[in-house]
């Protein structure tokens, strides 16, 4: 019986290794199907050469021996262990040719939104070229006080068209990043009361345009500097308070308030309200106004168009700065929109030139022995700007708008030439270059860069300002890391242009003192 039951271990032992031996076969075609082995895929025949030896012995012993229970439990259990050691294996296998498969996948989605963001990046800047040559022509035309009322009020209307698709263009770009995850929020020292003053002032301007009342409360409990992405919830803000002003009509009003909810050491949560009066929702659409491409009805579309984007960007950009928003609304009454967005207080930023006005005349008003400087270099009469732009048609508007403020403008075709228009000219003789971003030759940053290292006292005191069609954050930050003082995006904000020239200006006192002993050696000689 003993002995039976030997050689029935020893043939069924037998019969495994034959399993083992197919199952070995199996997996070094699946493993060399999947990997690329080149001249060490040999070494994968080796364990089946073994196993296959291993079944020789089996045999010879069942065959030409006579194993007792114990070498027969043994041969029984080397088989049962090689079979173990397979499907393991096999396991493992599996498990890392998943995790390639999967890595493969993620990198592809990788590389697909780095060609994404590319493609974004280079659409931005086409889209933006044209509409920068249609607004700045009409922004200059309209500078006209001798224009016919016809006249002016068409060219309003181009203006008011223009605008609209730069803020479709804008909206389908910023959706398309915030889908894809290339947009993170940043984290940066900011004045929040300032930050809060210009969207007041942008959004004070429309209600005048419009003819709607407007009011702007801020607690006094806000803390003025604050970490956190400005550029974002400056956004955030005017997109709401710009949906407020276009769907209220005459007479009507626009109410923005800004208060803390809750308070601990490090962090304050704070909530930005904006109210109107204007058509406001019914209850139903309220869970989709947030939806991208969504509207009311079609009435409300074709009164005051839109293109379904904006609070859908709003939305998301409020849930990359971890916060929330809300909206309640009374069809016919209007609306109230809530964002509530957490912020790191600052009780000292890192930059000391941040400032915090208690509202945006202040700024404007100045009185007193301090403001001296500031008189001395008012407006952009006399000062001499660098256009480093290789479009033609866009250097001579930048140009154009220079000229009615009475700045004097050169122009450079590139980057290259932009050096060396530097380099060759006298100390301070630029008081501010304009710079574009995609050049031939030699780009904006490179020259920007180029321009920070020569050896002349002026390389890091002239303002550099970026003026360019590349307008995501990724830009800004590139521009400010190469040396430039300040991003603005086209198409040109003639306003933005000048107001940015004059504080830059301002800031470099060595570029106003040069300047003015010039124009009065220049005055002497005559």
């Amino acid at each position: 019986m003993l002995e039976q039951t030997s050689y029935i271990l020893v043939y069924l032992g037998s019969a495994l290794m034959v399993y083992n031996i197919y199952g070995f076969v199996r997996f070094v075609q699946s493993i060399q199907s999947n990997s690329s082995w080149g001249a060490d895929k040999r070494v994968l025949y080796l364990p089946i050469v073994l196993l296959g030896l291993f079944l020789m012995g089996y045999l010879a012993v069942g065959i030409f021996g006579a194993p007792d229970l114990v070498i027969g439990g043994i041969l029984f259990g080397g088989s049962i262990f090689v079979l173990t050691m397979y499907l393991l294996l096999s396991r493992i296998t599996q498990r890392v040719i998943e995790n390639e498969r999967l890595k493969a996948e993620l990198l592809a989605v990788e590389q697909s939104n780095q060609a994404k963001t590319a493609f974004l990046a280079s659409m931005s800047h086409e889209m933006r070229t044209p509409l920068n040559v249609i607004i700045g022509l009409d922004s200059i035309a309209l500078r006209d006080d001798d224009l016919p009322q016809r006249t002016r009020s068409q060219l309003e209307k181009i203006n008011l068209s223009a605008h609209h698709l730069l803020d479709l263009i804008n909206n389908v770009l910023d959706m398309n990043r915030f889908e894809s995850g290339v947009l993170e929020a940043e984290h940066e020292d900011f004045c929040l009361h300032e930050a809060l003053n210009q969207v007041s002032a942008i959004t004070e301007t429309l209600c005048e345009q419009k003819g709607l009342a407007y009011h702007y409360v801020v607690d006094e409990d806000v803390a003025e500097y604050c970490s956190g992405d400005q550029v974002l919830l400056k956004q955030v803000l005017l997109s709401i308070l710009n949906n407020a002003v276009k769907f209220t009509d005459v007479p009507g009003e626009v109410r923005f308030s800004a208060s803390v909810t809750s308070l601990d050491d490090a962090t304050q949560m704070f909530s930005f309200v904006v109210a109107d009066t204007g058509v406001g929702m019914e209850e139903g659409f309220l869970s989709h106004v947030f939806d991208a491409f969504t509207w009311e009805d079609d009435s409300t579309t074709n009164r005051f168009g839109g293109g379904g984007l904006s609070l859908a960007v709003a939305k998301r950009a409020v849930e990359l700065m971890d916060g929330s928003i809300a909206v309640q609304s009374v069809k016919g009454e209007g609306s109230t929109f809530t964002v509530t967005i957490p912020l790191a207080v600052v009780e000292t930023p890192k930059d000391p030139d941040l400032s915090a006005p208690e509202n945006p005349k202040a700024t404007s008003e100045p009185d007193g022995p301090a403001s001296d400087a500031q008189d001395q270099v008012e407006g952009l009469d006399g000062k001499r700007v660098l256009i480093v732009e290789d479009v033609a048609e866009n250097a001579e508007i930048v140009a154009d708008l220079l000229d009615l403020e009475g700045a004097l403008s050169e122009r450079a075709e590139n980057g290259q030439m932009a050096v060396q228009m530097v380099s060759q000219s006298d100390e301070w003789y630029y008081d501010a270059l304009l710079m574009d971003l995609r050049m031939p030759i030699m780009d904006g940053l490179e020259a920007t860069r180029r321009i920070r290292h020569l050896e002349r006292q002026d390389a890091q005191s002239v303002p550099i300002v970026a003026l360019t069609a590349n307008a995501f954050q990724e830009d800004v930050q590139q521009s400010l890391d190469a040396g430039m003082d300040a991003h603005l995006a086209k198409p040109v904000d003639a306003d933005l242009l000048f107001s940015t020239l004059e504080r830059i200006i301002a800031e470099k006192p060595h570029t106003h003192d040069k300047r003015t002993r010039t124009m009065n050696n220049e005055v002497a000689c005559d």
